[in-house]
């Protein structure tokens, strides 16, 4: 073979070999191309009825801790205690009128035994203790189910906040033990930490009318 044929032929082979690799490129990248080019995966639209308990538990929460800390300026810590035991459930009865939906504290560990959790609310409650421990951010702490009939319940995580160590907390002053063992004889609310998981506000709406 001489010299030309064999350019002639080299081209040949190397022109051969950047199609087979251009074709192979090709082949890899048509995935990535039609892949990217499928629409996005819609997220599902939250429940309404999420945001509206949301709402209800931070009404309930920012209310319930003014209440407290004017209390404790004005009077003491010992005036915490009855300010919990009275105006808490005033505001849950309020709050039930204008949404229509019950509304209520509970805990794992409860003062009132009137708050004591259902099943349904203790399984979420140990699981928020879980998410808790875990490191997980108090805020996400949030349970939620509905139901065909309409009906649906929600309930939000309550973190124990220094301010609650006063009469929830491991080391709690004389006056308020007395008090606590005259209106709460069976009382198991104590020994937490800030930061701990103290209970939740829970929110139930009922079925709707047919």
């Amino acid at each position: 073979m001489n010299t030309i044929a064999l350019v002639r032929k080299l081209t040949t082979l190397s022109r051969a070999r950047y199609m087979l690799g251009r074709a192979a490129l090709i082949a890899m990248l048509a995935p990535v191309a039609t892949s990217s080019a499928q629409p996005p995966v819609e997220k599902p639209t939250p429940h309404p009825r999420i945001a509206e308990g949301r709402a209800i538990a931070r009404q309930f929460g920012g209310e319930l801790k003014a209440a407290l800390e004017q209390a404790i300026a004005r009077q003491g810590p010992v005036q915490a205690i009855q300010v919990c035991r009275d105006e808490a459930p005033r505001i849950a009865a309020r709050l039930t009128e204008e949404h229509g939906a019950s509304v209520s504290r509970t805990a794992l560990r409860v003062r009132n035994p009137a708050n004591a959790a259902r099943p349904w609310q203790r399984v979420a409650l140990l699981e928020f203790r879980d998410q808790l421990a875990s490191g997980a951010n108090a805020e996400s702490a949030e349970f939620f189910e509905s139901h065909e009939d309409g009906s649906a319940r929600y309930l939000k995580a309550i973190v124990t906040a220094p301010m609650c160590t006063l009469c929830h907390g491991e080391s709690i002053g004389p006056e308020i033990q007395r008090a606590l063992r005259e209106h709460y004889p069976a009382d198991q609310a104590t020994g937490f930490k800030a930061g701990d998981l103290r209970g939740a506000f829970s929110v139930e709406w009922p079925a709707l009318r047919r």
